[in-house]
């Protein structure tokens, strides 16, 4: 399992005879590694209306620029206070969040007064580091108070899951040497050159920690040169690997170890109307695709998906297929899959609500899901198909009972909370805004009738006791009844 370091830095050991080969850097260039504090404060899920748990961090940043600051989005996520202090000083700047980008763990800052730090150094970016070379990782971990520097070697470089959005997958290096809490968004630097960014370790190994490589931050300080950041773009298929000979030959294909099976089409994606289930992925922008889904780039096999990775929304990519024998190209034009980020951890966003009458209602996420472990089997169905089967095209949000307050108009309804609601008064619920408008009509119906998925008889509240309910939330310490806006 990835862990996550919400302070991070690593802790790099090599084998004694790599160390010599590890030029050292400018003694200068240790003051534009700098310490991130952050004061947070964490969002309650299973308590909407309250404000949340405050907490705090340390994490590692460095100049890239004039008064550019890069780190890890998570060093820097929920945060309410950001200070930053130089190596050596015990002057403490204030420091604001400039960009976030939480599908690829990357954040730029900037100081309020850059004047103290106007004769830094900066750091440049450098190319992927190559297998079994050696780097430095510089940043404040655990331990102590005062700059680390360690050492390592590049292991493995693979594409794989970033753990602080826990939904995206991205090209990643693996360094034989521990990352620990406070080490986070510190540089990874070869050849006096940074070669990535310190973030998260491996819980079940010792010595291995990874690095997000150049490729993601150069497309991240990319993205944000129009003055926002924009989602990833995503193909929108699901892919799998042709190993079988038997497989292979049921299929028409040769045993050449070519091609990936198209098992699904994500409605309304980049591929959708284009590519289908059953189709042959046989080459993106030229680049053959092998039977494991892999490419090559730079001399490296990766993930097929690193061809989109490295494009923007509105890109072309050159896809070759084959179906029902026959050789297709087509051009897909890219756009991202916002109906992804269902699964994806979301960070500086008030939780949405209802309570009405004592019920609570909030829209299905990966946050809620992780604070209320719902064990209903149709509200995990529902989840986990929200996307593959485009589910949000009819309903843009899963409004889920989540609680049910303590009070004499819900004494004798019994347990429903964790079920899915899929009709008020006899109309289906799109989403939150939507179950609003229908508790709260024009003219009241004698009854409102709330029918949950699954459950064996619907939700029954007489109207005429709702007012007098509402007002009773209010006075044990719910304020604000609804907040339908993120």
């Amino acid at each position: 399992m990835i862990r996550l370091l919400t302070s991070l830095f690593l802790v790099v050991l090599a084998v004694p005879g790599a160390l010599a080969q590890t030029k050292s850097l400018p003694s200068d260039v240790y003051k534009s590694v700098l310490r991130v504090e952050v004061a947070t404060q964490v969002p309650d899920y299973e308590t909407p209306w309250n404000s949340g748990r405050f907490s705090g961090g340390i994490g590692t940043g460095f100049l890239i620029g004039k008064n550019k600051i890069l780190t890890n989005a998570h060093v820097v996520s929920n945060g309410r206070r950001v200070l930053i202090t130089i190596h050596g000083s015990p002057v403490k700047y204030p420091a604001k969040v400039e960009f976030i980008a939480h599908d690829c763990d990357l954040a730029l800052l900037s100081v309020e007064d850059f004047k103290d730090f106007d004769t830094f150094p900066t750091f440049e970016l450098g190319e992927v580091p190559t297998l079994e070379s050696q780097v430095r990782v510089i940043g404040y971990p655990v331990g102590g108070e005062r700059l680390s520097v360690t050492r390592g070697v590049v292991s493995r470089i693979d594409f794989q899951p970033y753990s602080h959005s826990r939904a995206d997958s991205h090209l990643i290096v693996q360094i034989d040497a521990a990352i620990n809490p406070g080490n986070s968004g510190g540089p990874c630097v070869q050849d006096g050159k940074v070669v990535g960014v310190a973030f998260q370790g491996l819980r079940q190994a010792d010595n291995t920690g990874y690095i997000i490589p150049t490729p993601v931050i150069r497309r991240f300080l990319k993205d944000i040169e129009d003055g926002k950041y924009d989602p990833y773009a995503d193909l929108g298929v699901s892919e799998f690997p042709l190993f079988n000979p038997a497989m292979r030959k049921a299929l028409g294909l040769p045993n050449d170890g070519k091609g990936v099976l198209i098992t699904k089409v994500v409605p309304t994606s980049s591929s959708d109307g284009i590519l289908k289930s059953g189709d042959i992925l046989m080459s993106l922008d030229g680049k053959p695709v092998d039977s494991a889904g892999m490419i090559t780039i730079d001399g490296e096999n990766v993930n097929l998906n690193e061809i989109v990775e490295r494009k923007f929304a509105g890109d072309k990519v050159a896809v070759r297929f084959l179906r029902d024998g026959a050789v297709n190209d087509v051009d897909v034009e890219l756009k991202p899959l916002t109906w992804s980020r269902m699964y994806a951890v979301e960070y500086e966003k008030k939780p949405r609500y209802i309570v009405f009458a004592g019920l609570v209602f909030q829209p299905l996420d990966t946050n809620l899901f992780a604070a209320s472990k719902f064990d209903d089997v149709t509200l995990r169905r529902l989840y986990t198909d929200y996307v593959p089967k485009g589910l949000f095209e009819k309903h843009k949000d899963i409004v889920v009972l989540t609680r049910v307050e303590s009070d004499p108009v819900t004494s004798l309804l019994g347990d429903f909370t964790g079920y899915a609601v899929d009709k008020i008064n006899g109309v289906e619920v799109r989403d939150l805004a939507h179950a609003h408008e229908l508790l709260n009509p024009e003219k009241a119906p004698e009854f409102f009738v709330i029918e949950l998925f699954g459950a064996e008889r619907p939700v029954v509240i007489p109207s005429a006791m709702v007012v007098e309910a509402n007002k009773r939330m209010q006075q044990n310490g719910i304020s604000h009844l609804e907040n339908l806006q993120d």
